[in-house]
């Protein structure tokens, strides 16, 4: 047997045998067998590169990262299910569907619901082409590197013909606990739920840290390249993902009625404990294609399909301990820790109080024994007091952040305390986030994937630290090449020149939005001067109230804020602001909405020009609109001021309603 044989001859073995193990769970060889069949095909592409194959085995783990997760359209838009939580719902449901169909025969293909994150997967020639993660339901994440690390995804199918399947990425409970117990050891935080770990799982920089998890991919949908089934039985569909080398779950089952399909729920919730993996329900959907072409479609889901949810699971256990958790935001938020407890085939340790009013509403102290409720991938909540513990001790909001030391501040009517330093770790990288997006600073291309680079790695330990970057630093980064180093530090040495109510509003300071930012500027004209203003002072611009005036002073009082400030003027930030002259001008008592990309102007170019004709800028078309600009490349703005027959401009009509200025 030559070279080149041998291998194509290993590879459909190792294929084989991966599809045994982990699509069919019946293995016909130890591990070690299969390691040796493995190292000797990787022997044999490391001296012969040109017998490598785009669908081999060992490729799974190691591609080229891209530089960070590109969106990709979907072939058709994956909707979300409309959701039935009792029997009698699921009966509307079938009522609903026997009247649509004009009540002919039709029947049910029971599924299991499983809870992971949705995935489209993409073939093109019988080879693995590319992974897409449901994002909005019409554009979704490529993880196509990361999802060739799951062994149960097929690299290879036998149809040629280009096709998409669609599936369910799902953690196994035993591989869930397993990661969590190491993530505990290593001094980091436990995933909630599986599904969240799934998701954390596929969207990992780093390929081989997606591969250590034993991730599983389960398909229930089969589309052509256009999008469309090309089966006219889901049943036929899902046999035809069996046969192509899919994990495809196989406690189904075909229900000729509403009974029968209930009868399918009720043997599974009593049995979803006993699973490897978790459910939150059973999805129903009418077999034939054809119906379901004539039930067709609401606005975001089928009408041929529907989930049937189970109800949330419920254990008695222990409050051991209350501590606090600092979430991205900056708000606090208390957790009860408890004695762990099995729910639902997860141990639980750990669940929300969500607030101090919680806590008083519940009753609860350290010590008691409550009822603990978790349902799907919902973090488990402490639902009420079962008994008092004979010892318990009540729990206090800490006065500072038990991250960052900061002062802590509860706004009045307002149920959460926040972290108010906008430098705290444990909401600096939404704080970043907030400062780079569009409508504030707008640093283009930095975002959640490179933000949470650079904090994990240190390069980001304040927000102003962003002004301090390196090209250099930058494409050292995963998924980051020169260019793209390179188009970030010309945005972010771009953001320095941007007005002040801009800068003001990318600090973050509760209520103070575009709006409030610029009445604020355009009062006390500097920066520095709002940041040291009384409350009283603050109440002096336009539409300043209390609530607003003490959010602002409480931000400004916090010392690692002041420092911030300080550090973003060295920067070379705006800090000063002239006031346009708003009255007077020939736009005065105008509202105008801009879209789309204009041919010399930037948007902020042209608010800046309308309100200083004295007229408005508003961010959304409405009845009240006089005028949309209208850029290349508009979108639904457009489409809405045609249907309320706003008037629309181009940029050269704008300029000569400003007077050719």
């Amino acid at each position: 047997m030559s070279t080149r044989e041998r291998a194509g001859k290993l590879r459909e073995t190792i294929r084989h045998h991966e599809h045994r193990y982990y699509v069919l769970d019946q293995p016909e060889i130890t591990d070690a067998e299969y390691d040796a069949l493995v190292r000797e095909l990787q022997q044999i592409e490391t001296e012969h590169p040109d017998l490598i194959t785009p669908d081999s085995p060992t490729l799974r783990v190691g591609g080229k990262p891209r530089e960070g997760f590109q969106k990709v359209a979907h072939s058709s838009p994956m909707l979300s299910l409309d959701n039935a939580l009792t029997p009698d719902e699921l009966r509307a449901f079938d009522n609903r569907i026997k009247e649509l169909l004009g009540h002919t025969d039709y029947r049910y293909i029971a599924e299991l619901k499983m809870d992971g994150l949705s995935m489209a997967a993409r073939y093109r020639t019988g080879v693995f082409e590319q992974a897409i993660t449901r994002g909005d339901g019409s554009t979704g994440e490529d993880v196509t590197e990361n999802a060739r690390t799951i062994r149960s995804l097929p690299l290879q199918t036998k149809r040629t013909e280009p096709f998409e399947a669609r599936g369910e990425v799902v953690f196994n409970r035993k591989a869930f606990d397993r990661l969590n117990a190491e993530r505990e050891k290593a001094d980091l935080p436990r995933f909630a739920n599986p599904r969240n770990a799934a998701a954390g799982s596929l969207r990992v920089l780093e390929p081989a840290i997606t591969a250590s998890r034993r991730l599983d991919y389960y398909a229930y949908f089969a589309l052509d390249e256009e999008g469309r089934f090309f089966f006219d039985s889901h049943w036929d569909s899902l046999e035809f993902l069996a046969d192509q080398g899919f994990k495809v779950n196989p406690k189904r089952r075909l229900c000729a009625n509403v009974d029968e399909a209930l009868a399918f729920c009720a043997e599974w919730e009593a049995e979803r404990d006993n699973l490897p993996y978790e459910i939150d329900g059973v999805v129903l959907k009418i077999d034939s294609l054809p119906q379901q072409r004539q039930l067709g479609f609401t606005a975001r889901a089928p009408r041929w399909a529907i989930a049937f949810k189970y109800a949330a699971q419920q254990k008695e256990t222990q409050i051991v301990d209350i501590g606090v958790q600092v979430g991205r935001t900056g708000a606090l938020t208390p957790v009860a820790h408890l004695e762990p407890v099995a729910v639902g085939g997860v141990t639980v340790s750990r669940a929300t109080l969500h607030n101090e009013d919680e806590i008083g509403r519940l009753g609860i102290e350290i010590g008691d024994t409550v009822l603990i409720e978790r349902s799907g991938d919902v973090i488990p909540k402490v639902v009420r007091l079962v008994r008092p513990g004979a010892e318990r001790r009540p729990f206090k909001m800490p006065t500072h952040c038990p991250v960052c030391g900061g002062h802590i501040v509860r706004e009045e009517g307002e149920a959460a305390s926040r972290c108010i330093n906008a430098n705290c770790p444990a909401r600096l990288k939404e704080s970043i986030g907030h400062f780079a997006s569009r409508n504030v600073l707008n640093i283009d291309g930095l975002g959640d994937v490179l933000i949470e680079q650079l904090v994990d790695k240190g390069l980001l330990k304040s927000v102003a630290d962003l002004y301090t970057l390196k090209e250099e630093q930058l494409a050292a980064l995963d998924r980051m090449g020169a260019k793209s180093a390179a188009n970030v530090i010309k945005n972010i040495d771009r953001s320095r020149t941007l007005p002040m109510p801009r800068v003001l509003g990318a600090l973050g300071i509760r209520f103070v939005g575009e709006r409030t930012a610029e009445l604020l500027a355009d009062h006390f004209g500097d920066l520095d001067r709002i940041a040291n203003a009384t409350a009283d002072e603050l109440q002096q611009a336009q539409e300043v109230g209390p609530k607003v005036a003490e959010s602002i002073r409480a931000f400004f009082d916090e010392t690692h804020n002041q420092e911030l400030l300080g550090r973003l003027k060295l920067a070379g930030l705006q800090f000063t602001h002239v006031a346009p002259k708003r009255e007077g001008g020939p736009l005065t008592g105008l509202t105008f909405v801009i879209t789309g990309t204009l041919p010399t102007m930037t948007r902020e170019d042209a608010k800046a020009a309308i309100e200083n004709a004295g007229g408005k800028v508003a961010a959304a078309v409405s009845r009240k609109t006089n005028y949309l600009l209208a850029g290349a490349d508009a979108g639904s703005k457009l489409k809405k001021a045609q249907e309320l027959g706003v008037a629309i401009l181009d940029e050269a009509q704008l300029l000569t309603m400003l007077g050719g200025t």
